[in-house]
């Protein structure tokens, strides 16, 4: 396997409790590696730790390593902003900037020294054009964000994640709060984006984890039950409560 993401020991505490336990993983490039379990399980714990996302909440403690491409992103010294650009996320629910759709994406860009003129706007549409937006939205590029429907919104905060130009993009229940429709959307814009990105996406939907998964991480009570290529996790899995988990038995 070709690994982006090196994991070795990581432990993650919420206070007194241990919410991950002894983490040992590889995540493959250029790949959609999903994580799955039952609720409260730690997937979003494991999530948040790619991103040093989890040291944001009050009380939280991490130890163990996290290497991308090599580097270890909790060594002492490490830029944690630039850890943080370096991951897009798109969140259950989408937050777009209370700003234009436009300057949305512009946003990132400008980040990255990409400030005014024609190479700005270029750059917006380009990354509206990969979210699989721009033709819903490029008469109304100054209108509110807020007046996008929720699965547009969703879609504009992967513009605006991509616009960072990411080397991981990570997915925390993305399509939970979306209509089927608009979950189709994001589903066919992240099958795209593989061949560009490293995806981890974190859900509870069995049947959507059978469709993007081209690696799989089967999480249960803070813990690494079964990992591997998704083909050999789902038609024959090694561990008994993986093979509960996928005849609906929790």
């Amino acid at each position: 396997m070709n690994a982006h993401v090196q994991i070795r020991n990581l432990n993650a505490f919420y206070g007194d409790n241990r919410a991950l336990k002894d983490i040992q993983l590889d995540i493959p490039r250029s790949q959609i590696t999903v994580i799955m379990g039952p609720s409260g399980c730690g997937k979003t714990t494991l999530l948040k730790c790619l991103n040093r996302f989890l040291e944001l909440n009050d009380g939280t403690r991490i130890t163990g390593q996290v290497l991308v491409d090599g580097e270890d992103i909790y060594a002492p010294g490490v830029d944690v902003t630039e850890i943080r650009k370096k991951t897009g996320l798109l969140a259950q629910r989408p937050y777009p900037l209370p700003m234009s759709i436009y300057d949305n994406v512009a946003y990132g860009l400008r980040i990255h020294g990409i400030k005014k003129g024609r190479e700005l706007e270029a750059a917006v549409r380009h990354y509206l054009e990969v979210a699989g937006l721009w033709e819903e939205v490029k008469d109304r590029l100054h209108a509110p964000a807020t007046g996008l429907s929720i699965g547009q919104q969703q879609r504009l905060c992967l513009a605006r994640g991509l616009a960072v130009e990411p080397e991981l993009l990570l997915g925390d229940e993305p399509t939970s709060a979306l209509d089927p429709i608009s979950a189709q959307h994001i589903e066919k814009r992240l099958l795209d984006l593989k061949q560009q990105y490293s995806v981890v996406l974190v859900t509870h939907i069995l049947r959507q984890a059978k469709r993007l998964a081209d690696y799989v991480i089967f999480m249960y009570l803070g813990e690494v039950v079964e990992a591997g290529p998704a083909h050999e996790v789902f038609e024959h899995p090694r561990q008994e409560r993986t093979r509960a988990y996928l005849e609906g038995q929790f």
